[in-house]
């Protein structure tokens, strides 16, 4: 017989707060069951769910992203080897593009320390080519303008 986990046990055993559980059993993540005693119970699958949702979220996924992936496991199944396989390939060209641009920031940041101003035309980043000047003064993209260019 199936007694599944308190919430104290996989409070336990995944080392979240019991309080962060309720949340991500709010947010549709895990879906407890009562016995007859009527306390929440939870399956052993549900480690592995929680343990999925605390990495993907150090990885900077959001938790609608997390239960879009989670939602797709037919019945709330115990994801396989090859559930998580098809996930992480997605999270991964995510995860690339990302990187891709930190990367990009990190190896134009020296041209834009200090000018505050998103027209300058050296501003490798945010206005190449001076896209921005066509717009007129001031903070452009920030005030919701995009060039021409863009529009399309």
């Amino acid at each position: 017989m199936n007694d599944g986990l308190s919430i104290g046990a996989l409070a336990q055993r995944t080392g979240l707060a019991v309080s962060a559980i309720r949340y991500y059993e709010a947010q549709g993540l895990i879906k407890p069951w009562r016995n007859a005693g009527g306390q929440r119970r939870f399956e052993r699958a549900d480690l592995r769910r929680l343990s999925f949702v605390m990495i993907a979220q150090q990885f900077g996924f959001t938790l609608p992203q997390i239960r879009a992936e989670l939602d797709r496991l037919p019945g709330g199944r115990t994801p396989t080897k090859a559930d998580w396989a098809r996930i992480s390939e997605g999270f991964r060209a995510a995860l690339d593009a990302r990187i891709a641009t930190l990367t990009r920031l990190r190896d134009n940041l020296d041209g834009c320390i200090g000018c505050g101003c998103l027209s300058l035309e050296a501003c490798a980043l945010y206005n190449p080519r001076d896209g921005a000047a066509e717009m007129g003064q001031g903070p452009r993209y920030l005030m919701g303008d995009t060039p021409a260019a863009q529009k399309g």
